[in-house]
């Protein structure tokens, strides 16, 4: 393995004024040497990572950092900037900026020693030696570990052979240490006899961030280095990019208090429960590990624990979200794990039929079997084909929808009768109302014979045998003979009301559905209205207004990415930098139906974004039923644009919602005081940004 940083990596006196300039002066030097293959792709990477949390650290620190498939191989570059950068530390501008760059499937002993120099930025002598410093080629031999902090600051150009005191070897073991289950605690303890008289405070803590390089380590070190000045033991579980070593049950057992740092969600976060907590994101523990530290003590001393299950229990809602929530938050996250879970059935279910469609026309609903019939070279054959596979995956919705409704509820307990109860809803005709209602009894009754206290010798075939048989059969009794035909009624009923939708109705629905779209951009207003329009679409012979009320909602949904888009390329002086770069991006999302590319602008300025896209989507959804514009399709924005019927009248509707968006976007902006680091649109440097992390469609 070549070495992670050389001479030609170090820039010991960056001219960058902007965090964007620094990272692309920095990756240049990457890029000439072979170890980042496209530079914009690498930045967008960067930026996206710093889009996620700012990477500026107390103490004149700058870390931005990435997994990148455009790296080569793990790489450093260091700068030091005289006037300082702001990389949105609480604390001022940094002057030493480390740009660590990892690639996205580096290996466990390369990341490791990334995280060894983030536990060695939490070292004053270290950060002090870098600012002293006085060539490229010392820098570099001192993040290397191979010259001593105290005899570069001194600037006698001593090296070291690679050896413990080195960066890398000395910090990668103290990491070990810190997850070794074998280990004692690594936290400071106190002097002479009394060490052993008294046993210290002890605390476990968890770091973790969204790339797991730095910040996690970082934290780590802070936390541990806390400890030791407050004689408390502290133990750290890392959770990075190279995984991470589970404490051991007997340390977690031992401890007093818990501190969680972290920006994703912490892995098995039930083996916790029952103690002090103290629950902050990663920078609190970088930051002010001491206060942290204090806060975890009062809870003990008070007798504050966090409620939880034993480990290995709780729904998986209950493991993914707060303890203590309430009845309505969590009704909600059960209804979206099932939605959730549909949605991938819809997209390609309903894409299949509406490419069935288009190659075969309507026709292609009424052809035979393609068991009975295929011929390899007639059109029609290879349409019906599409139609019958489509048709297949949507008889999966129902079903799919009331399992994983119990599924959030019950975990996978409530898989059998969730599913065998969604059947049943759509055998008597019960549609989607009858699927959630199916999956809510599912996952109660579960629930209920999960209270049960079972005898020992039952409790082997309980999960396997018993629940599943008196779950599915109590389920089964109330789909078909209690709840099943008053449920298909509304469902008849509500379609019906929606067969009969004209005019007027037509039009205000339209507008509500488009302010629902453009509310939260792909939160749960917009999940509702994406999964009105998707159950309309969901039988294999639609009805026309079903297909009017998809295509309101998809040509809503994709107003507010393209709104920003159009807004930052007409007034750009009126954007950030890195807003503008977004704004690039935003025009392929919003081609692409996915609303979260709307975010970025939504979350920086939500106040006019916001109201703003709900004008635009809701004039969208207005004219889109009014034009009578049908779509068969459940997804793909302007790429199922031959699915679409009257698709010219449906751009005009896109269009005019988006020019309105735009519009009011402009206004109010320009109303305000110019916005910090807004440049005139002519004065980018180019430097590539994150586009908003559209993971999913905007339903999904």
């Amino acid at each position: 393995m070549s070495e992670m940083i050389t001479a030609d990596l170090v820039d010991l006196d960056l001219s960058a004024d902007t965090k964007e300039a620094a990272a692309r002066a920095l990756a240049e030097r990457m890029v000439a040497l072979g170890r980042v293959t496209d530079l914009e792709g690498f930045l967008a990477d960067v930026a996206a990572r710093e889009a996620q949390m700012p990477t500026g650290l107390d103490g004149g620190i700058g870390i931005p950092h990435c997994r990148s498939e455009h790296v080569t191989e793990p790489t450093l570059a260091f700068g030091r900037s005289t006037a300082g950068i702001d990389f949105g530390a609480a604390d001022g501008p940094a002057d030493l900026i480390f740009l660590i760059a990892a690639p996205a499937g580096a290996d466990d002993a390369h990341l490791t020693i990334l995280s060894s120099l983030a536990r060695q930025l939490m070292n004053a002598e270290f950060t002090a030696a870098l600012r002293s410093v006085g060539d490229a080629s010392a820098a570099a031999a001192l993040i290397r570990g191979d010259e001593a902090p105290a005899a570069a600051a001194e600037g006698a150009g001593a090296t070291k052979g690679a050896s413990e005191d080195s960066v890398a070897s000395s910090v990668a073991a103290s990491a070990d240490d810190a997850t070794d289950s074998t280990a004692p605690a690594s936290g400071a303890s106190a002097s002479g006899e009394d060490a052993s008289a008294e046993r210290p405070f002890r605390i476990v803590a968890v770091t973790s961030c969204p790339t797991g390089i730095a910040h996690t380590y970082m934290a780590a070190e802070s936390l541990e280095n806390a400890g030791r000045e407050a004689g408390v033991e502290v133990v750290v579980e890392t959770q990075g990019s190279a995984g991470f070593t589970r404490l051991d049950p007997g340390v977690i057992a031992a401890a007093d208090g818990v501190i969680f740092a972290h920006d994703v969600p912490v892995r098995e976060k039930e083996r916790f429960a029952g103690k002090p907590t103290v629950d902050v994101g990663v920078k609190a523990g970088i930051n002010r590990p001491g206060e942290l530290i204090t806060e975890v003590r009062g809870k003990a001393a008070r007798g504050e624990v966090t409620a939880g299950a034993p480990s290995g229990t709780g729904t998986p809602v209950e493991r993914a979200g707060d303890s203590g929530e309430g009845y309505g938050t969590k009704l909600r996250k059960w209804l979206m794990s099932g939605v959730s879970y549909m949605v991938p059935f819809v997209a390609a279910g309903g894409l299949l039929i509406a490419l069935g469609f288009a190659v075969g026309g309507y026709k292609i609903k009424s052809a035979p079997s393609v068991m009975d019939h295929f011929v390899w070279t007639q059109t029609d054959s290879w349409a019906a084909l599409m139609f019958q596979i489509g048709a297949v995956a949507f008889g999966f919705l129902v079903p799919v929808l009331a399992g994983y409704i119990a599924y959030g509820m019950a975990d996978r307990p409530g898989l059998v009768p969730g599913f065998v109860g969604g059947m049943i809803a759509s055998t008597i005709n019960a549609g989607f109302l009858g699927g959630l209602v199916a999956g809510l009894l599912a996952g109660g009754v579960v629930m209920a014979i999960q209270k049960i206290d079972i005898p020992p010798v039952l409790r082997g075939i309980m999960p396997v045998v018993v629940i599943p048989l008196i779950s599915s059969a109590i389920v089964g009794f109330l789909m078909f003979v209690v709840v099943g035909k008053p449920i298909a009624s509304a469902q008849k009923a509500m379609t019906d009301w929606l067969n009969g939708l004209s005019g007027s109705n037509a039009i205000l629905l339209g507008a509500l559905l488009g302010l629902m779209m453009c509310f939260d951009l792909g939160g749960p207003v917009n999940k509702v209205a994406y999964t009105f329009a998707t159950a309309g679409i969901a039988v294999s012979n639609p009805s026309d207004s079903a297909m009017k009320i998809m295509a309101a909602v998809m040509a809503a949904g994709m107003v507010p990415p393209l709104a920003m888009a159009l807004a930052t390329t007409v007034r750009g002086k009126l954007f950030t930098e890195t807003e503008r770069e977004n704004g690039k991006a935003a025009w392929v999302l919003g081609a692409s139906f996915i609303s979260e590319g709307a975010i970025p602008f939504a979350a920086a300025d939500p106040l006019r974004v916001i109201p703003s896209a709900m004008v635009g989507g809701a004039i969208t959804g207005s004219l889109s039923m009014a034009f009578s514009t049908t779509l068969r399709a459940p997804h793909g924005g302007i790429f199922v644009v031959p699915l679409i019927g009257n698709p010219f009248l449906y751009l005009i509707a896109i269009a005019v919602g988006v020019c309105v968006t735009t519009a009011l976007v402009v206004v109010l902006k320009g109303m305000r005081k110019p916005t910090p680091g807004a440049v005139g649109a002519g004065k980018a440097d180019g430097t590539a940004a994150a586009a908003a992390e559209a993971k999913q469609p905007v339903a999904a």
